[in-house]
């Protein structure tokens, strides 16, 4: 289990923990700067000017990154490998197509040709490596126990005392030569690094990578931030904002005959829309200062971070319940909202319980959707308006452990 924090989050390696600091020390791809004043550099003095807006001095550093659209992954890709990079060190947004997480495919290409020589392995790569520890040392203390199970009825058998067995332990454990030599192959003699230098000026390593935002986190880039300018796909033209609320609304119908609805005029205006829904709860959540990405690993839809997958463990765990404000339209719906039909107490226990394994707390965010008939004289939905009539509402679901929680 990893250690403790003081404020009671599960910390990772404090190994690179000053440097992830500087790395990732703005939680925004913006960043704000202040002009320095040597007449007045006291700290009041700078929250004034802070405050004093539209006259303040305070500058908003704007990276204008760009993301092409595509509607078959329901996705935004960030090629550039520097638009990527201020994605996901300020504010852990999107992940790498070919990384668990972090874009980090082309630093794994080059270690796995830079072994020998020692370099830092990317995260991935050290998560492989002390899985395979792992492995090694239950096979290692499984064997430890049949050795001292042997060696006991040997004992019984011949009228002696059985010796004192040794089985390893987490704490003493050391991987055997083995399991390093599979991790550090055998030093390269100097004709063959020559030759890989030379292998390496001839092919060098194409970085096709890139970095995958999900529409909620784009959407948030561009309307909520206006970091992330989208491009159309077909036309490799910036989108409008009309045309990236359309367009991600669309993506979630399944194609329409044109005799079921006109001309195909306000297929995607409906409040139950699922981006709408999720964006909701999405931008709830990052509004209140949380990294939230996704959790399909753990069966949930969003994980809360405090800071981000490189500082701490998440807390939290995010199911999104959609809860129609008329159930008429419901009735009349053409998606399937997951959630929205009451849930059983097994799947309930079964979600609680995998998350609880894992030290994350459970949180319902019921999404209330607003009444077709109360709003329908309006033209919110043409615009993201229509979000200020979304409300959510948090339950927070811990499982009762009478061994833990006596005091």
């Amino acid at each position: 289990m990893a250690p403790r924090n003081r404020r009671g989050g599960h910390t990772k390696g404090g190994g690179r923990r000053n440097e992830n600091n500087k790395i990732y020390a703005h939680p925004l791809p913006l960043l704000f700067h202040t002009p320095s004043d040597p007449q007045s550099p006291s700290l009041l003095h700078k929250a004034i000017g802070i405050l004093s807006s539209p006259f303040s001095r305070t500058q908003v550093i704007n990276p204008h990154c760009e993301g092409i659209y595509d509607p078959a992954t329901k996705s935004v890709w960030v090629v550039n490998r520097e638009h990527a990079m201020i994605f996901w060190r300020r504010g852990f947004f999107g992940k790498g197509d070919l990384s668990r997480s972090e874009p980090s495919w082309l630093a794994r290409q080059l270690n796995a040709r830079k072994l020998a020589r020692g370099n830092q392995m990317t995260s991935e790569e050290i998560r492989e490596k002390r899985r395979k520890e792992r492995q090694q040392f239950k096979l290692d203390r499984a064997k430890a126990l049949v050795d001292a199970a042997l060696e006991a009825d040997r004992a019984f058998a011949e009228g002696r005392e059985a010796a004192l067995p040794v089985i390893p332990s987490g704490a003493t454990w050391k991987p055997s030569t083995s399991t390093s030599e599979e991790q550090i192959p055998e030093s390269p003699s100097p004709e063959s690094e020559d030759e890989d230098d030379n292998l390496e000026e001839e092919e060098p390593l194409e970085d096709v990578e890139h970095l995958q935002l999900t529409l909620q986190e784009a959407f948030f880039l561009s309307w909520g931030l206006d970091c992330l300018t989208i491009l159309d796909s077909a036309t490799n033209e910036p989108m409008s904002l009309k045309d990236i609320w359309r367009a991600f609304q669309d993506v979630h119908f399944p194609p329409i005959p044109a005799s079921i609805d006109g001309d195909g005029a306000g297929v995607s205006s409906r409040f139950d829309n699922p981006f709408l829904v999720h964006y909701a709860a999405y931008h709830h959540f990052r509004s209140l200062g949380w990294v939230v990405k996704g959790g399909i690993k753990f069966c949930v839809d969003y994980l809360l971070y405090k800071r981000g997958p490189v500082f701490h463990h998440a807390e939290f765990a995010v199911v999104v319940m959609p809860v129609y404000e008329d159930p008429e339209d419901k009735k009349t719906s053409p998606f399937n909202l997951y959630g929205a039909e009451p849930f059983s107490w097994s799947w309930l226990s079964t979600i609680n319980r995998v998350n609880s394994q894992v030290q994350k707390t459970l949180i319902l965010a019921y999404v209330t959707i607003p009444s077709q008939s109360r709003l329908s004289e309006t033209d919110l939905l043409s615009s993201p308006a229509c979000l200020a009539h979304y409300s959510v509402r948090e339950v927070v679901l811990r499982r009762f452990i009478p061994a833990r929680m006596r005091d």
